[in-house]
């Protein structure tokens, strides 16, 4: 029986374990969205996950969506980045970086002066985001224009570029949680009538296009993608997701990828196994669960369900994760005042067993 303790390759990257730290935002770069020395001890002493994805990293300045978090679009990030990427490798860790582009979600306010935020088509989210100055309203974006969808991709391109120059194992592409991937995916905030918009072969295309042109140039084993079917978050309208997403990891299945990662948000677990089961890559789940996911979750590997389990909360507050579920705890109590933002305190101070 395979256990999540089983190693595992990953199209030509070996892991030592099935345990995978989740991409989570902290909102602490520097100056420039640079890491900074407290992120390279962050990701450092979580190490012995089989895997860490980063917290979304903005493959250009457009892209980002929250303060304070880190790019991989100059040489200044690059570097810092190998910081990173060399304390976790020093640890016998592996890790890829989750390349997100907002899209929509943000606010002006947060982009460098004369740029502002873009979707899929002028169709504004619900809600607000923080900023330096508090929360504001998320505004209407601007419509991307065919010639700049392709631009965008090849923001994505050059931004794994430099994941690899910085020492990344690989990417992995947010296609999740209302972000510019998943805004072309949703029909509630993709009006467009072009190659990219209506039907579902053109929803998912931006998708598809953005992962062949990434994987073309650093490697398909080397690039994954991060998808969350139904998921509502950041304003996302996608009643009857299931012909979308089947119809987009057909397209994906013949590439080779390193993984397919699904986020479960409410009770689509009947298509989470119908994609498991049309992908033959390996399968990434972070499960639906009523809290934190907890020790419960590494049967889904037992079970067949998953080929790896990923673990935000949990690994937050517990830098050896894989250590504590294998002994069935004690588990440190994560603090969410300390979340994004900060120095520290709630980053850094949790302590190993």
């Amino acid at each position: 029986m395979t256990t999540a303790y089983d190693p595992i390759d990953l199209s030509g990257t070996p892991l030592a374990n099935r345990i995978v730290m989740a991409p989570m935002t902290r909102s602490r770069a520097g100056a420039g969205g640079a890491p900074t020395d407290i992120s390279v001890e962050y990701y450092a002493q979580r190490a012995s996950a089989g895997l860490i994805v980063t917290e979304g990293v903005q493959p250009s300045a457009v892209g980002q969506g929250y303060p304070d978090t880190p790019g991989l679009h100059t040489a200044e990030q690059i570097a810092a980045w190998r910081k990173v990427t060399d304390a976790v490798h020093a640890a016998g860790g592996r890790i890829f970086a989750q390349l997100m582009h907002a899209g929509r979600i943000g606010h002006p306010s947060l982009l460098p002066e004369g740029l502002v935020n873009v979707g899929a088509s002028p169709v504004r989210a619900e809600g607000q985001v923080y900023t330096h100055e508090g929360p504001l309203d998320f505004v209407t974006p601007r419509e991307l224009t065919g010639d700049e969808v392709r631009a965008t991709i090849g923001e994505f391109v050059d931004a794994a570029r430099g994941a690899v120059e910085a020492g990344f194992d690989g990417v992995e592409l947010h296609g999740a949680n209302g972000y510019l991937i998943h805004q072309f995916l949703a029909p509630g905030s993709n009006h467009r009538t072009d190659e990219w918009g209506g039907p579902v072969e053109n929803r998912i295309r931006f998708a598809v296009e953005a992962v062949k042109a990434v994987a073309a140039e650093i490697g398909a084993g080397r690039t994954a993608i991060r998808l969350s079917p139904g998921n509502p978050y950041n304003g996302i309208q996608e009643p009857e997701p299931e012909a979308a997403y089947t119809a987009l990891v057909d397209a994906l299945e013949p590439l080779g990828l390193a993984y397919l990662h699904i986020t479960e948000v409410g009770d689509i677990r009947e298509l989470t196994l119908a994609l498991r089961k049309r992908f033959s890559g390996a399968f990434v789940l972070n499960p639906a669960t009523e809290g934190p996911t907890g020790p419960e979750s590494l049967a889904l590997v037992e079970d067949g369900v998953a080929d790896l389990v990923a673990y935000g909360q949990l690994f937050l507050a517990n830098p050896d994760l894989p250590a504590r579920l294998k002994a069935g705890g004690p588990f440190n109590e994560a603090d969410p005042t300390t979340f994004f933002g900060g120095d520290a305190k709630g980053y850094t101070d949790y302590p190993a067993l």
